[in-house]
């Protein structure tokens, strides 16, 4: 036999490969018995589930309101928000899920729930839904499945033996205040009477860009009752639009959730400058810092609110520096930007950047104290009234000040800050402050007027973070200057008369750094 024929698949294997679908080989690794003895003795002998009382999020009542606000904005249209599918990260393994914000909001579930939920709020006679609203809203989710079911051992993503237990529709019902019913039954609330308006069908409004799913079906439907698709996805723009300013403005419990967010942020914070010490003696230093930070994430939250920056030396002037493979050396400046996603999923967001050796340097500290300086500026001008965009302004003229007082501004201040002329972004390239809640960039979808020319009120929470940039090849500035990168950023609530500092207790001045560093390390 030639070479080229012995390698050649014979019939029986090349036959046995096309009778198992692609899709299936995945199993292949698996070994589980499939013998009816199995079947039966695996369905036998378990202890009954416990069936207690759910006790009703803190969360429901304000995620009722939420609703109402909704419903008010989409009277008589059915409305469609899904929590999202699960994501590959490679082959069969998924990344954890993250419900997209927009659902968490509206139903006040955090970490604790199932991929794949659709809340579907229902058109009805005005005045006569939930709470007296125009909607009555029903979560649909895949519920708990029986011991005595194949599932409950063979479903890699939804079976207990694998995933953990899971709420039945009753617990669900009990904890979020919703009406709950199977995810075997979706299509059809969803699809129901569906169809173009001016003949009498009923307009579906799709939260799109978590669950594909979801928008095959929606679409399908669209394209089989005569719906306009491009007009559709204008209409769903507007739901994506509403449901992210709704949240420009916080209730009371996501202040307090983003509350305790900050303060395990701020014990990450104290993790990080314990284990500096650490770093510096390792090749990879800044992923020493960073791996200290997720430890805190995770015990204390859910997860990371986004990827943790932990820049030192000239990383520090990459604006999203999160590779973290750079060395942690004595005389550098490390700038660590984090956040604690609580349970909840409300996130911080705090930036602070610190001497590695525990002293900064006199270069050092000139430049720390001038960004220093431009958040306080920005913080003591926050009130309701304001506009957003104000605090950028306030932040980068004091900036723009001191680069011209150290020689480094081309131009005059007043042309530097104009329109016009813009000179300082070169040290200062991004905004100084973002809205922050559920997601770390919060609101992202919001209008123009409403976000950046937006006027403060109180119950809004963002970040003030400036920074001076100057990276190691700068040839614009003396060499003392280069591969210097400093921010500081804290998480900022508006109060009815001014602002609150969330994140204040975390040492900011150059002074305090230096006393907290040397309070850990000696």
């Amino acid at each position: 036999m030639t070479e080229s024929a012995s390698m050649t698949p014979s019939h029986h294997e090349s036959s046995h490969e096309q009778d198992q679908p692609l899709e299936n080989r995945v199993d292949n690794r698996s070994q589980r018995p499939t013998s009816e003895a199995f079947k039966e003795f695996m369905a036998s002998s378990w202890a009954p589930a416990d069936t207690s009382e759910a006790p009703l999020n803190a969360s429901a009542p304000f995620a009722a309101q939420r609703r109402a606000a909704v419903s008010a904005r989409f009277s008589g249209e059915r409305v469609v928000v899904p929590a999202g599918e699960p994501k590959v990260r490679s082959n069969d393994t998924d990344y954890r899920f993250r419900a997209h914000s927009a659902f968490s909001h509206l139903t006040g579930l955090g970490a604790d729930h199932e991929p794949s939920a659709v809340l579907v709020m229902q058109p009805v006679e005005p005045g006569t839904g939930d709470d007296g609203s125009d909607h009555e809203s029903t979560l649909y989710f895949h519920p708990l499945a029986g011991r005595d079911s194949e599932e409950f051992y063979t479903n890699a993503r939804t079976g207990e033996f694998w995933v953990g237990a899971r709420p039945t529709l009753e617990e669900m019902s009990q904890r979020t205040g919703l009406r709950t019913a199977d995810l075997a039954d979706l299509e059809v609330a969803v699809t129901k009477d569906a169809g173009a308006v001016e003949i009498g069908g009923l307009r579906i409004r799709l939260l799109r860009g978590s669950d594909l799913t979801m928008e095959a079906l929606v679409d399908t439907s669209r394209i089989n009752t005569g719906v306009d698709l491009e007009a559709s996805d204008a209409l769903d723009g507007e739901l994506t639009e509403f449901t992210s300013e709704l949240r420009l403005v916080k209730d009371e419990w996501e202040i307090e959730e983003m509350r305790g967010s900050v303060a395990a942020t701020q014990r990450g914070f104290d993790d990080i400058v314990k284990i500096l010490p650490t770093a510096r003696e390792h090749d990879r230093g800044e992923r020493v810092v960073e791996g200290a930070f997720f430890a805190r994430a995770r015990l204390e939250g859910n997860d990371l609110g986004y990827d943790t920056i932990a820049a030192s030396g000239n990383n520090a002037t990459v604006l999203h520096w999160i590779r973290n493979t750079g060395s942690v050396r004595d005389g550098e400046l490390i700038l660590v930007d984090a956040g604690v996603e609580a349970d909840s999923l409300y996130t911080a967001d705090i930036t602070r950047t610190l001497p590695v050796n525990g002293t900064f340097s006199p270069v050092q500290r000139r430049i720390y104290q001038a960004v220093l300086d431009a958040a306080d500026a920005a913080f003591a001008i926050v009130k309701p009234g304001i506009r957003f965009r104000e605090i950028h302004q306030t932040a980068v003229t004091v900036l723009a000040q001191r680069l011209d007082e150290w020689g480094l501004l081309p131009v005059s201040v007043e042309e530097a800050v104009s329109p016009q002329g813009q000179q300082h972004r070169r040290w200062m390239p991004h905004g100084t402050s973002h809205h922050l809640g559920l997601d770390v960039h919060d609101c992202a979808q919001a209008k123009k007027e409403l976000y950046l020319d937006g006027v403060l009120e109180p119950g809004m929470v963002f970040t003030i973070e400036p920074g001076l940039y100057f990276k190691a090849e700068d040839l614009a500035v003396p060499e003392e200057y280069r591969g210097i990168g400093v921010r500081i950023e804290d998480d900022i609530l508006v109060t009815a008369d001014g602002a609150e500092n969330l994140s204040a207790a975390l040492p900011r001045t150059p002074d305090d750094i230096e006393a907290w560093m040397a309070h850990h390390n000696g």
